[in-house]
This record gives C-alpha cells, sequence and structure tokens, in this order.
C-alpha cells in the first residue's frame, strides 16, 4: 500500500475516533444534566417527556447566550443547571424568548453587599438586577441558589425572583406591569389586586412574603415565585393572583 494512500485511511480513522470519542462525551454528559434536572429541578420533573425535551432544550440554548462567572467561587455544571432552570421556568410559555437584556451572570458564594463584597457585614443581598453601569448582569448568591430549588424552600426561589424582574423590565420598566405579556385590558385590574392584597399582606391577613409590600415590582416577583414553587397552594388560596400570573406567564402549573 502505497503512503498516498496510507496517510488519508489513517487520518480518516484518527477522525472517526475523534469524533466518536466527542459524540459519547456529549451523550454522557447530556445524561448527566438530565440527572441533574431530574434530581434538582421540581418543575422539570413535573413535565411529560415532551416538555422535558422542550426545557433541555431552552436551557441549552440559555447557556449558549448568556455567561455564567464566578467571583470567590468555581462555576459547577449544578450550578449552571440550576442557573439555567431559574430562567427557563418563566418563560417556558414563550416560544422564541430571549433574555436581550441579559449578557453575564456573576454567582457569589453566599449573600453580598451594595458594594458586591461577599466578606464582612452587612452582607443581606441574596440576588439583583443590574442597572446603569451594571446593566445587563444578575448577580445570585450560591447559597440562595440553590436553597431555592430544595425541599425546604418554601414558596420562595430567589434566582426565579431575579429573572421575573428581567422579564418585566423587558418593556423598558421594572415596575410589576410587564405590558409586553400582560394584554392593555387585563393591566388595571391586576394593578388594583397587587394593591389589594398588598393591603392585605399590611394586616397580617396574607400568607405572601411581606417583602412584596416593597413595591409592585417586588410584589410582581414574589409572587411568581410562589405561582411556580407552590402553584396548587396560590390556586387555592388566591385564585384570582392565580389566574393573573397564569395569564402572565402563559403557563398553568397547578
Amino acid at each position: 500500500m502505497s503512503i498516498s494512500i496510507i496517510i488519508p485511511l489513517v487520518a480518516a480513522v484518527g477522525a472517526y475516533f475523534l469524533f466518536r470519542h466527542k459524540a459519547n462525551a456529549a451523550a454522557k454528559s447530556n445524561t448527566d444534566y438530565k440527572a441533574i434536572l431530574t434530581g434538582q429541578v421540581a418543575y422539570y420533573r413535573n413535565l411529560d417527556d415532551t416538555g422535558k425535551a422542550k426545557f433541555e432544550n431552552l436551557v441549552a440554548d440559555f447557556l449558549l447566550y448568556v455567561r455564567i462567572e464566578g467571583v470567590g467561587t468555581e462555576i459547577t455544571d449544578i450550578d449552571r443547571l440550576l442557573i439555567a432552570s431559574s430562567a427557563v421556568i418563566p418563560i417556558f410559555g414563550f416560544p422564541g424568548w430571549k433574555y436581550q437584556n441579559l449578557t453575564n451572570i456573576i454567582l457569589y458564594p453566599d449573600t453580598f453587599d451594595q458594594e458586591f463584597q461577599f466578606e464582612g457585614e452587612d452582607r443581606n443581598i441574596l440576588g439583583m438586577v443590574g442597572s446603569g453601569y451594571m446593566n445587563g448582569q444578575m448577580l445570585l448568591s450560591r447559597a440562595a441558589l440553590v436553597k431555592g430549588f430544595s425541599k425546604s424552600a418554601g414558596a420562595g426561589n430567589t434566582a426565579i425572583h431575579e429573572f421575573v424582574h428581567l422579564l418585566d423590565k423587558s418593556d423598558g420598566a421594572t415596575d410589576g406591569i410587564p405590558e409586553n405579556l400582560l394584554p392593555h385590558e387585563y393591566a388595571v385590574p391586576w394593578v388594583k389586586m397587587m394593591h389589594q392584597e398588598m393591603h392585605r399582606i399590611e394586616e397580617g391577613k396574607s400568607d405572601i412574603n411581606p417583602y412584596a409590600l416593597t413595591n409592585e415590582a417586588e410584589f410582581l416577583a414574589v409572587a411568581a415565585e410562589y405561582f411556580f414553587e407552590k402553584p396548587g397552594q396560590l390556586k387555592i388560596k388566591h385564585p384570582g393572583i392565580y389566574e393573573s400570573l397564569s395569564r402572565i406567564f402563559m403557563q398553568d402549573p397547578a
């Protein structure tokens, strides 16, 4: 056999084994990702096979266009998948949606302060959407991220909360009224409903987290946490709010 034949043959064999190695690695990675989603994301577990495939594709797509980096910590596959899941859950009912107002996410090991320091006193921030020179960025606490997907989370999920702020902000104003998601005729009734429930919270007659009293934007984000984390409970205790959020997110998780 001449050298001119051997060289292409060796190259072809090498390319085959390289492709096979990459394919096997990709398959293993996909299997590992599914195991993480199944083990840690209840929303994913509750989907049928078609829904799970859609969720996986949306997670993969999100991780392609948003950069995740750690400050004082190394980013793991679990971190990436929980962050991506937090992003996908609110937009699962919106075909083709991308977070155009987000470029990267910064993950801190725990709470941080207004100066973005994660050591010392006065560290009480769990997550935030950047503005001004921080526009396009989201900051999250890993401790809060993990807790949001734990059995002890209750009706709270910090990461979902922050992604709902991004959805709210997508119409140009973070005001609790996502005008590009909520038909105009429902906007005024939604504002009225928010204010009524805020009065109930003030009077101690609501189980919605009092942080919702901060303003309308925080009410939407807090209520959305409840909607995705405990949908059945929200539907029973707050049917009007559940119906409004179902309309906003185009989902019926209960």
